[in-house]
């Protein structure tokens, strides 16, 4: 398989899946049906035998209970990074509001997620069909996220303040040339910081994108505005973003809202929305 065959699949199967237009049943309001959450997604390749994997294993980058490439499918080579960026008509809605998430932004953060995965189980059916071998681990049954030290791990070495899983997809697109982060923990990628990743790993060989950047935040100018915008003032100038106030709101969100949550305050209204800032 080349990276010209594994991208014309990816665009035609996401203009053909449906599940990235909301539907009358889903919509929370009559005129949000035929909403569409994503533009094209952006796609970035990596060698799954990168050193940078192995360090997302240390103390204070992700943890030594992060999976490497070669955990998730032994025989590994590749690993395939997708950013969807939302719609402008979904990070619009949710930049005008500074004090709730708005109807589109929710809908894009849980009826965008379900299509996000449906296209990686068809994607990774459809490598299988070619004989490769495919993971995606977020959709994988060993996949596991960690709030505030609660998780199915299992891990002695989770503390309370923890936050995270065992496959991060913002590093992973890291490493795979799609961009850095932001004081957010987000990723600002050439199409911006709101939207959604996921990743595939495949034991072909695609030869790794090289990355246009040498520092995890290179592409923030810290200008402060996801600071402002944040409703619980989880993020700083000086630390960053602090997970246990954001986890908490969103915790709120999904109280308020169910069965969705969300908020992507941090991550629309701000120069990085759509963009790598100053570009």
């Amino acid at each position: 398989m080349t990276r010209k065959q594994l991208c014309r699949w990816i665009d035609e199967h996401f203009v053909s899946n449906g599940g990235n237009v909301l539907t009358a049943g889903q919509a929370v309001r009559p005129e949000l049906a035929g909403l569409r959450i994503y533009e094209k997604p952006l796609v970035g390749t990596g060698s799954a035998a990168d050193p940078l994997f192995g360090e997302l294993k240390r103390e204070g980058v992700v943890g030594p209970w992060h999976m490497g490439p070669q955990e998730w499918l032994p025989g590994a080579q590749s690993v395939v990074s997708l950013f969807f960026p939302f719609t402008d008509e979904v990070k619009t809605s949710n930049a005008g509001r500074p004090d709730e998430p708005s109807a589109e932004w929710l809908h894009g953060r849980i009826e965008g997620q379900a299509f996000l995965s449906a296209l990686l189980s068809e994607l990774c059916q459809w490598l299988r069909a070619q004989g490769i071998k495919a993971c995606a681990p977020s959709i994988d049954p060993r996949f596991a996220s960690i709030t505030g030290g609660k998780s199915r791990l299992g891990d002695p070495r989770i503390s309370a303040d923890t936050f995270g899983s065992n496959w991060s997809e913002r590093h992973a697109a890291f490493i795979c040339g799609l961009g850095t982060f932001g004081l957010s923990k987000g990723l600002i990628t050439k199409k911006g910081i709101a939207g959604r990743f996921g990743s595939v790993i495949v034991d072909c060989t695609l030869e790794p994108d090289v990355r246009p950047y040498t520092d995890i935040y290179e592409y923030c100018t810290r200008c402060g505005a996801c600071v402002s915008r944040c409703p619980v003032q989880a993020i700083s100038l000086e630390e960053g973003k602090k997970h246990p106030p954001c986890s908490a709101y969103m915790a709120e969100t999904g109280r308020r809202y169910a069965p969705r949550y969300g908020c992507g305050k941090c991550q629309t209204g701000v120069p990085c929305q759509s963009k790598i800032p100053g570009l």
